[in-house]
């Protein structure tokens, strides 16, 4: 028999920002493939309703802690309760971040700088710490961020407002980079850039008519936006030996929009 090389059985996973939308997808899935799984976000309502829906579908316990990962000495919290709590951390996924959209030429400082320390330097921090804990440990582990199309390419789809979005993105992309040479070789740092997808968060935004939806997307190859599932499949197979010898890079759920421009 082959060998399964998604299979994450025995590893222990801590994914931030995974009480809903993608986040949650992927913790879903990281337990479904066998891991143990914490996640972590701001709220505790939202992790507590997370985590019982995960353990309906996956039927596995998943921890929770309440963190905001913009926060340092939070961070290091965050990462003593898991070590803790699970006995190690080989999987670190950063599926937090905040949108706010203004034109570029009206954008408020308070939102830029927002928008900066929930997508972008809580990330350094959780790469920082998770990274030094994995290096001094001597553990081969996966760290995964979550970007975005809009990390690559500004506009599209008539998209207006993204100046702030894009920039903390773009930013993702190159911590990704950087952090993938500075914690090699046994730490492979990888992200994941969707397209827009369809999460909790754009319900009364977005129509609920998947027809209406998919019609944004119409000009893509997959005819489609996305889904938070989209994003489950690549999260575990970067978190599996599967993608060992794949590090500083980023894989595109986007329905083929980077591939046409």
């Amino acid at each position: 028999m082959a060998k399964n090389f998604c299979d994450l059985t025995g590893r222990h996973a801590v994914v931030i920002g995974g009480s809903g939308g993608i986040g949650q997808a992927i913790a879903q899935a990281l337990a479904e493939a066998g891991a143990q799984v914490m996640i972590a976000s701001l709220y505790a309502d939202s992790l507590h309703r997370a985590a019982r829906e995960i353990q309906e579908r996956a039927g596995e316990t998943v921890l929770t802690h309440v963190v905001d990962a913009a926060d340092e000495r939070q961070v290091r919290t965050l990462l003593e309760t898991a070590v803790r709590e699970l006995g190690r951390v080989e999987i670190l996924v950063n599926a937090q971040g905040l949108n706010k959209k203004f034109p570029g030429t009206e954008f408020p400082v308070e939102a830029w700088e927002a928008m900066f320390d929930a997508n972008v330097k809580s990330v350094m921090l959780t790469c920082k710490h998770f990274g030094k804990y994995m290096m001094d440990n001597d553990i081969h582990c996966k760290i995964i961020n979550l970007s975005s199309v809009r990390g690559v390419r500004a506009v599209g789809n008539g998209g207006n407002g993204n100046v702030g979005y894009c920039a903390t993105k773009g930013a993702v992309e190159m911590l990704t980079r950087a952090y993938a040479s500075d914690l090699r070789p046994n730490i492979q740092v990888n992200a994941i850039a969707p397209t827009t997808t369809y999460t909790p968060a754009m319900v009364g935004v977005m129509s609920a008519d998947p027809a209406e939806r998919n019609a944004k997307a119409k000009d893509t190859p997959a005819m489609r936006i996305g889904m938070p599932e989209d994003c489950a499949g690549p999260a575990v197979f970067l978190a599996s030996s599967a993608s060992d010898f794949i590090t500083g890079s980023t894989l595109y759920p986007d329905g083929g929009l980077t591939a046409i421009g």
